[in-house]
């Protein structure tokens, strides 16, 4: 089983001209302690006007960085919104083929279609609207890295003419493509898609066992992929923070993981939010106790390296891919948060990883299994009777 890191970005109010630069610059200095400990994945969302909860408006900028900074860890892109009026499928085709290239093939390519008002609104995107435009989004962009050159596309949200989207990425067909996931239905349709599963709900070994079941039977059984090569993996992610004190460890995580909770609530269900004025801190710290994290909650990494190590070994007999660790959120302290991953990283991580040799080359019959059973049900693409195509330049005038 792999182990991520997850970034959000969250800074809560109030914050002054240093904040921001000051919370990238820790995210990549936490990052490059990962990589030199072994975490495997760091990923990195794109969120769009979601003050305090989510100020990673340019994840691929951050990643690339991080590329700099590390030499193994894997760059999850997770997600990239795929929705045309938010990211044009060549403008994501691009910067995806650039990641992976100034990374050393380093980048994995997650998708969604976005989800709260404030967000998809600020883009003129209707919700019921919103899964197809995705869909739409995703097929092109997947043709884009690779037909040289693309041969176009006439939908219902987009029209793109035969143009070669350059640079390729390093990693061929593709970059692995992954599919935010929040339930079932979804980790159903990333099944049927040859997508890995990005799961972003926090739950517990027993009900991840079933959603593995669930995806490994639908990927093998009626997947027609949407890229040119199929990724079989269910990710799931998980509150974490380590510490040798575990009433602190879980004090901590209550406090500043409980924001991400309230947050989350704040722009997807119950928040009215006045853009530039809102205090979401604030509110969060007057009810606090309505949106932390459980006591004794059972389907948490928080506590000592001995604890965490062994629900993550639980995980790994659910068969679960990988764990993606929460930990950047509400006002956690930097200190806290390399602390932690350095003491898991020592402590905990050996023994993870030395069992995902094993589980790797157990599993990999399987895969390739299913690789070679959905690839020979993908059917080749739509593409528009248009002719050759020789674009004359206008000259300057």
């Amino acid at each position: 089983m792999k182990i991520g890191g997850f970034y959000e970005h969250q800074i809560p109010r109030p914050w002054n001209r240093d904040s921001e630069h000051r919370l990238f610059k820790d995210a990549l200095d936490q990052v490059e302690l990962a990589d030199r400990l072994g975490f495997d994945y760091v990923w990195a969302t794109e969120h769009h006007f979601l003050e305090e909860y989510a100020h990673s408006s340019a994840p691929e900028i951050f990643l690339a960085a991080c590329s700099q900074r590390t030499k193994n860890i894997r760059l999850g892109h997770g997600i990239v919104q795929l929705p045309p009026l938010i990211n044009h499928p060549a403008r994501v085709a691009e910067r995806i083929a650039t990641l992976d290239l100034v990374s050393d093939g380093r980048c994995d390519f997650g998708t969604g279609e976005g989800a709260a008002e404030i967000e998809l609104g600020g883009f003129n995107i209707d919700q019921a609207e919103k899964r197809a435009m995705w869909l739409e989004g995703l097929r092109v962009v997947t043709r884009m890295l690779v037909e040289e050159p693309f041969a176009g596309h006439e939908g219902k949200y987009l029209t793109a003419p035969v143009r070669n989207v350059v640079p390729k990425p390093l990693q061929r067909p593709h970059p692995p493509m992954w599919l935010a996931c929040s339930r079932r239905e979804t980790i159903l349709l990333a099944a049927k898609l040859g997508l890995g599963a990005l799961t972003f709900s926090f739950v517990s070994p027993d009900e991840a066992r079933q959603w593995v079941n669930d995806y490994y039977t639908t990927l093998e059984n009626e997947c027609e992929p949407a890229g040119y090569a199929v990724n079989p993996n269910i990710a799931i992610a998980c509150p974490f923070l380590c510490d040798r004190d575990e009433n602190k460890a879980r004090a901590m995580a209550a406090e500043h993981q409980g924001f991400f909770l309230y947050g989350l609530g704040h722009y997807a269900f119950f928040g009215n939010h006045e853009p530039g004025k809102t205090n979401i801190w604030e509110n969060y710290k007057n009810k606090p106790e309505n949106f932390a994290l459980p006591e004794g909650r059972t389907a948490d990494c928080v506590g000592t390296p001995q604890q965490i190590g062994a629900m993550l070994r639980e995980f790994e007999d659910a068969g679960i891919d990988q764990v993606i660790f929460l930990s950047q959120a509400g006002r956690m302290p930097h200190e806290m948060l390399m602390s932690s991953i350095e003491l898991f990283g020592r402590e905990a991580l050996p023994e993870v990883k030395e069992r995902d040799i094993i589980r790797t080359k157990e599993k990999a019959a399987l895969k390739n299994r299913i690789i070679e059973k959905a690839m020979a049900r993908k059917r080749p693409p739509e593409v528009p009777n248009w002719g050759p195509t020789v674009i004359k330049a206008a000259g300057h005038h």
